[in-house]
């Protein structure tokens, strides 16, 4: 006879239980997806999306669905803990205090260095959603040592695209699937943009959209691609170079959109004697329009044969050809420069270089070409250019372009990444239907506004920093740097040994901290980064640096906070430890003013909000600033007599306002005093309450004129500037050929005024400073015998688990509760290795033991593993003998943060030269097949952590039963 079922779902599972719904944004990845938490008793039951969302419009994942067991889970932190004082870093041996004493602890030490070095305080934030108030907090208390995780993970595509189109893939724009009719996705892991992105490729393959996958492996969205073009990895600029070549050689770009959209016929200084070669022509009588960034160049026109005015009436610039100024000076048009630049970039050069065949890349040029130019859209929608001309409709070439990390995390990924741009823009889909669509509050300025400080005079004790810690450079008179030439920042960001550091260095501060240069720092504070573990390259001697000291027994780095709301690996080495909220304990917003949802026809921001109390003691990081910046007294969050301005974190992001009287804040939505305005207008007292009955999303749809063409459309530019989404209203033109690039190389070669770069640096300025993109082998490739190491090795997340913050989720870790090296079988059989064995994968920084498993998804030169699935022992409150850290393996081992020194000369950051990109996918690796009598564990090991404070028991088990969360502790 069968058993009865444990719950009849036919009756109530509780007579008088209380039931509800609340809806608040999830925080399981960066996708920000709408969500309906479903909570009875006041405990979380079940998590579904909204289905009345923008974003995921009701598409939840497994991530999402799960978030009941990350609420829930014993790594939870629930007090905050002081590092016993006799124990040791990395023991992982705390004390409970209250918060009164962390406070009065954070607040001495603060004030003492504010007043004294500001810059001996590092604030350093991972996959954190709230950087405009984190990089507020570091301006107003003075220091320049403030970065995201950005640095680390593609800050190469933001800058890349950011300086060349005004806007980037992700948050700030993407491919509009709607209406295209080829997508090429290149260089994306399968949980980037996760729920839009398919929802979008769903409805692109039904609708016979053509998909084109370009990536080393083929995996997630690439698995359901029409073509998977496997690539070498650091290759992806070669083909883009050779794709670029096709286009021009075969005539098929769009001629009539470059000329008027980019800086195609702009006239560009050919005297080689002058200071301003390389630079574009400037008529002294044409017109400013902007006085930061003037618009007063020289086309040559085709039709009177003389130099113009840009988009001077009637004009039609030469594209080709070199011409003679009336001056005398040599000029020719950035696009002449750009066809020179590519012609020796053929199919056969680049098939040599990424291993797709001469053949395929002409195919796939052939086809972006045509489609482009014969499948145009037109959309009956009339609108007016920033120089007067009407248009009676918005047209558009529907092919639509995907890329992020795997053509970000490599050291030649900016150049990489403006090939890109540059590629999307020679077939004239930059916001046209069906190409790629901004998103606000992009687009914006080429580079935008923001500036970092200019040089030590900016740091200056208890005194807020004049501008933002960060910024986007536009000339070396923007570099952050001594008198010397030297950084002033802790991790070198805009120094010139990275100059458009846009996000800073995250993977660079430990080590140079350690090392005490440029200088040493007193207290390291880090929110939401696992710097210990996944979040750095070169593990486990980072991890040694993090518990290094002096002879004198004192710790290199004096004094190590660290703010999270799980039991990771960089909470053992943590001096003090603030435990953070779940993101269903507390109010968050997704900004206009740092990173938020916008939609393709408008902007969008969101917010959370609490559905269920703090677990213990936490407090939600956001309120910790608030409190400290309070107590710190700094001047935004203080009157003028040092009373306290803001109530708490809630109160501040209503109240708060970019200046007085501006009417923008954090918040876009519901404004004015009772709510009746929109992006703009006084704080309104009850705007979290019409968030909370709004799905907790703000969402404005701007009229059909304005959705199109925003570079260059006047009526988007006025209202933008009306709204306070950009501080200009003129055209943003696309930036084919790169002056500011140029800037940085004629310093570096002496010309002109101003800064320039120190004697070991110039020739390396020269080289990669170039105004046009070029190809060029990642650093560590060309440091590394790729005979002894032939083999590429990447790392990325998995659509079901995102960084670490998943593996001790009790539902997740049944999908990936521990990880292989994916090995094309040819490569794994010629080693001896088998299908499920053991291995040793070593790089010329180290090595680790792993199991292999066979994938014909993975081109033949590529072994690949998920990130952050291996665990170091006891962290994440798992048990030590769990399969995370006996069977599952980080490959970061293998990673330096650092290149090879040459002779004595100072070590350089294993990162992009231009921009600081971590380089963590440029290591070369080798395998060999373990021996049959090692341990089947993985390498390196380390000593068990203990449980925190606070923490849970640990369970062996963790289930819903019969209407109650039941827990099997592991005793």
């Amino acid at each position: 006879m069968r058993a009865p079922p444990i719950h009849d779902p036919a009756v109530p599972p509780l007579a008088g239980a209380a039931t509800e719904t609340r809806d608040t944004t999830c925080y399981m990845c960066a996708c920000r997806c709408g969500i309906r938490v479903h909570l009875r008793d006041g405990e979380v039951r079940y998590i579904e999306g909204n289905p009345d969302h923008p974003l995921n419009q009701g598409v939840i994942c497994a991530k999402g669905s799960s978030g009941i067991m990350k609420q829930y889970s014993p790594a939870r932190l629930t007090r905050p803990l002081k590092r016993k004082p006799d124990s040791e870093r990395g023991d992982a041996q705390f004390e409970e205090i209250d918060w009164d004493e962390a406070f009065m602890l954070l607040e001495q030490r603060l004030a003492k260095i504010r007043a004294t070095d500001p810059k001996q305080f590092a604030l350093f934030t991972g996959r954190d959603q709230m950087q405009a108030l984190t990089g507020l907090f570091a301006r107003q208390f003075g220091t320049p040592n403030y970065a995201a995780h950005g640095g680390f993970c593609s800050v190469n595509m933001a800058a890349g695209m950011i300086y060349t189109i005004g806007g980037s893939f992700w948050e700030f724009g993407g491919p509009d699937l709607d209406r295209a009719k080829l997508f090429v996705m290149i260089g994306t892991a399968e949980d980037h943009h996760s729920n839009p992105m398919k929802i979008a490729l769903a409805k692109f393959k039904r609708k016979g959209g053509r998909f084109i996958s370009i990536n080393p492996v083929r995996s997630g969205y690439s698995a359901i691609a029409d073509e998977w073009v496997p690539i070498k990895p650091g290759t992806d600029g070669a083909l883009l170079l050779a794709l670029i070549h096709e286009m021009i050689a075969l005539g098929l770009y769009d001629r009539d959109f470059i000329a008027r959209y980019t800086n195609a016929g702009q006239l560009v200084n050919q005297d080689t004697a002058s200071d301003e070669f390389g630079l574009m022509l400037r008529n002294p009588d044409g017109d400013v329009v902007n006085p930061l960034r003037p618009h007063n160049f020289y086309w040559w026109d085709r039709l009177t044969q003389a130099p113009v005015a840009d988009h001077a009436d009637g004009a039609d610039p030469a594209l080709l050809g070199h011409f003679t100024m009336p001056d005398g000076t040599p000029a020719v048009p950035a696009f002449q420069l750009l066809e020179e630049r590519v012609k020796a970039y053929t199919p056969e050069w680049a098939a040599d270089i990424t291993g797709i065949p001469a053949a395929t890349i002409r195919r796939l040029a052939h086809e972006m070409g045509i489609t482009a130019r014969d499948q145009r859209i037109e959309l009956p929608i009339a609108w007016t250019d920033c120089w007067g001309r009407e248009h009676d409709s918005v047209t558009g070439n529907p092919v639509a372009f995907h890329a992020m990390r795997g053509l970000a995390a490599h050291s030649n990924g900016f150049h990489t990444v403006r090939s890109l741009a540059i590629l999307m823009s020679l077939l004239g889909t930059i916001d046209r239907p069906g190409g790629f669509r901004h998103k606000a509050p992009y687009p914006r300025a080429v580079p935008p506004n923001a500036r970092p400080p200019k040089g030590p005079e900016a740091v200056q004790p208890d005194t807020p920093l004049g501008g933002a810690p960060l910024g986007w450079p536009e000339s070396p008179e923007d570099l952050f740097v001594n008198a010397q030439g030297e950084p002033v920042r802790i991790d070198k960001g805009f120094s010139w040994e990275h100059p458009l550091s846009a996000h800073g260095l995250m993977h660079n501060v430990i080590t140079n901290a350690w090392r005490g240069d440029p200088y040493r720092i007193d207290t390291l504070l880090i929110f939401m980064a696992n710097m210990a573990w996944n979040s750095t390259m070169n593990t486990s001697e980072v991890r040694r640096m993090l518990n290094d000291k002096h002879e004198d027994g004192e710790y290199k780095i004096p004094f190590i906070v660290v703010c999270d709301a799980f039991q990771s690996e960089m909470t053992a080495f943590a001096d003090l430890v603030l435990p953070d909220t779940s993101y269903l304990e507390r109010h968050d917003c997704m900004s206009m003013l740092d990173r938020p949802i916008s939609e393709f026809d408008g902007p969008a921001d969101s917010v959370r909000i609490p559905v269920v109390p703090p677990t213990g003691d936490c407090k939600p990081f956001q309120e910790v600033l608030v409190e400290l910046a309070t107590r710190l007294k700094l001047p935004a969050f203080v009157h003028a007599d040092g009373s306290r301005k803001y109530r708490d974190y809630p109160d501040f992001i209503v109240n708060y306002e970019t200046a007085p009287g501006s009417g923008i804040g954090f918040l876009a939505g519901w404004r004015g005093k009772g709510g009746e305005k929109s992006l703009r207008g006084e704080p309104n007292p009850n705007q979290w309450e019409m968030y909370a009955k709004n799905n907790c999303v703000f969402h404005h749809r701007m009229p059909p004129n304005l959705q199109y063409m925003r570079n260059w459309n006047r009526d988007y530019m006025l209202w933008a500037q009306q709204v306070g989404l950009r501080r200009d209203r003129d055209p943003i033109v696309i930036h084919l050929y790169s002056e500011f690039l140029q800037r940085f190389r004629l310093a570096a070669e002496g010309k002109g005024q101003g800064k320039r770069p120190p004697q070991r640096l110039r020739q390396r300025v020269q080289t990669y400073f170039d105004p046009l993109p070029f190809f060029y082998a990642p650093l560590e490739a060309q440091a590394t015998d790729t005979t002894r190491y032939p083999l590429n090795a990447i790392t990325q997340r998995p659509m079901a688990m995102y960084h670490s913050w998943d593996s001790q989720n009790a539902w997740l870790r049944q999908i990936h509760t521990h990880n292989y090296l994916f090995v094309n079988p040819q490569v794994a059989r010629a080693e001896g290795i088998a299908d499920g064995g053991w291995m040793w994968v070593e790089s010329p920084w180290g090595r680790v033991r792993c199991m292999c498993r066979y994938s014909q998804a993975v081109e033949p030169g590529t072994v690949w593993t998920w990130n952050a699935i291996g665990k170091a022992a006891g962290a994440w409150h798992l048990s030590p003998d769990a399969n995370e850290s006996q069977r599952g393996f980080l490959l970061n081992h293998l990673i330096s943060e650092e290149l090879p020194s040459r002779g004595d000369a100072a070590p350089l950051s294993n990162s992009d030269p231009i921009t600081g990109q971590a380089a963590w996918y440029d290591v070369r690796v080798r395998i060999r097949r373990a021996d049959a009598d090692e341990p089947a564990t993985t390498w390196p090991q380390f000593k068990p952590m203990p449980a925190l404070p606070g923490t849970a028991a640990t369970p062996r088990w963790l289930a819903y039963l019969a209407g109650s969360k039941t827990a099997g502790t592991h005793r």
